[in-house]
């Protein structure tokens, strides 16, 4: 087998660090078309796309293609996904807005709070789908 395709193929960690990675890009570029590009906004947490339903999606799929849809580890994938995508647009989300109006509150502070930590719906959504797209074509290269 050629090396480059066993890298891929055996190393399942690898698809989702390539899907982070695109999702950080396509985040950077939304921020550069808004006009507020910066490399802390396209490292940080928050934004378009998710980067963690990114990684999550991206590793289910690989799992999904190598091990089957019925398998137990496709299962605990699943599982754990959910739990990081809920906690992203709920829990994460629902902290940035505390912050925003922590901020608000504390204008006079030289020390602001992050507002940007969680994720709407659709960049959670978008998120899935930059992992599900990108995991697929790495795992059939």
């Amino acid at each position: 087998m050629h090396i480059y395709n066993g890298f891929f193929h055996e190393h399942i960690l690898v698809v989702p660090i390539i899907s982070l990675g695109i999702a950080t890009i396509l985040k950077g570029i939304f921020h550069m078309v808004a006009g507020r590009f910066s490399v802390a906004k396209m490292l940080g947490s928050g934004g378009m796309p998710s980067a963690h339903s990114t990684f999550v999606i991206s590793l289910l799929t690989a799992i999904g293609i190598k091990d089957g849809i019925y398998s137990d580890l496709f299962a605990v994938c699943l599982v754990l996904s959910i739990i990081v995508i809920y906690d992203a647009m709920n829990i994460r989300y629902q902290s940035g807005l505390h912050a925003k109006a922590i901020n608000k509150i504390n204008s006079h502070e030289s020390h602001s709070l992050n507002e940007s930590l969680g994720h709407t719906p659709l960049e959670a959504f978008a998120g899935g789908i930059v992992g599900l797209a990108s995991a697929a074509i790495i795992m059939f290269i």
